[in-house]
């Protein structure tokens, strides 16, 4: 079987850190690794607008957004294939007859849709598409008979759900969905990368994101502001690492030849820490080293993203035909499943002999 990978994103801002560690840098060495024959990388605006409905302009505005930060960190047209999920009409016709494979007491289960819907203030008033999104999601994988799909963790159930959807069509149609295997970030650290406020999740939402696009000045000033410990007042007090951004994003991104580099008084993260815990080094310090050391992951890809700015008509036609190629990998999915149900009504020579001879005797 053909290894093959699908994921993406919903176009509703810039791309930033959280979505680097737990994603987008993955997704780049996946692609150059040679191990999956093919790659299908998402722009989701049709999930996007499940919940911004009412301000689709957002959602257009940053489709190209999301593709020049792909494209910056490294994703190649040439080895994987971009698309925008609206432009696979496919994709809307399987999850109406996955539909029917899922109840509704199962969705109110789905602890990410619970999750969402609180976060939104969608108790009172849930758009149905909103509801349904673990099933959008199922078609998404399973059109492009994805063999792995890399998530963050807070995706698992929604995947789990996609392999239930896959269990239930095969067992009752006969088997023609590939139940997909999920791929997390190895680092636990890149798993859900904080807010620099110190939040659980770093979020558009909540204004308290470090974005790809990012200056050199910005960053700088987004990572001086960073949470830490409050009660490591004075250098000499003890400090405390759990919970606190800096040490967080150093266990992201730090490498051991960042000490020699930047902060050669140290010899690896677990000196610095032991140093910080014990007292007598403070923020400012930590801070400048793990400033040094996004600038460096940041340096190149901001350069990419200026010079592919100057290509927005380009972009635009990777996009096209990326979107034309999924179409057709999607079309050819929807006839298998349309066959196993035994809805190709005008392809079924056998059936229309039957119903010819029944009428006919």
């Amino acid at each position: 079987m053909e290894k093959t990978i699908l994921t993406g994103d919903r176009p509703t801002g810039k791309l930033h850190l959280g979505h680097y560690v737990g994603s987008l840098k993955g997704r780049v060495e996946l692609q150059n690794s040679g191990e999956y024959k093919n790659i299908f990388i998402m722009i989701a605006d049709a999930q996007a607008l499940t919940d911004n409905s009412e301000n689709p302009e957002k959602v257009r505005q940053n489709i190209i957004e999301v593709a020049l930060d792909y494209l910056s960190v490294g994703l190649d047209p040439e080895k994987s294939t971009l698309f925008i999920q609206s432009q696979i009409p496919e994709l809307c016709e399987l999850a109406f007859y996955y539909m029917n494979l899922v109840t509704v007491s199962r969705l109110q289960r789905n602890p990410t849709v619970k999750s969402e819907i609180q976060m939104r203030n969608f108790e009172a008033s849930i758009p149905v598409g909103f509801f349904t999104y673990p099933i959008s999601q199922a078609s998404d994988i399973t059109a492009f008979k994805a063999t792995t799909v890399p998530v963050g963790e807070d995706q698992l159930p929604m995947l789990e759900q996609t392999k239930e959807i896959v269990r239930k069509f095969n067992s009752v149609y006969g088997d023609t969905l590939i139940e997909p295997d999920i791929l997390l970030p190895d680092n636990k650290a890149c798993l859900r990368l904080p807010g620099i406020d110190g939040k659980a999740k770093m979020s558009k939402s909540l204004n308290n994101c470090i974005y790809l696009s990012d200056s050199a000045e910005e960053v700088r000033t987004k990572v001086m502001s960073m949470y830490t410990d409050p009660d490591h007042i004075q250098v000499s007090d003890p400090g405390k690492i759990e919970g606190n951004c800096v040490f967080i994003y150093l266990d992201a991104f730090c490498k051991p030849e960042h000490f020699e580099k930047y902060l050669p008084d140290y010899q690896n993260l677990e000196d610095l820490k032991a140093h910080y815990q014990r007292g007598g080094l403070g923020d400012v310090k930590v801070k400048r080293f793990l400033n040094a050391i996004l600038e460096e992951e940041l340096a190149p890809i901001r350069e990419r993203r200026r010079e592919l700015e100057q290509r927005i008509p380009e972009i635009y036609d990777i996009l096209k035909d990326g979107s034309r190629r999924a179409r057709e990998v999607a079309a050819k999915t929807l006839n298998d499943v349309k066959n196993s149900m035994k809805i190709n009504y005008f392809d079924d020579a056998e059936l229309i002999s039957e119903q010819s001879k029944k009428f006919n005797k």
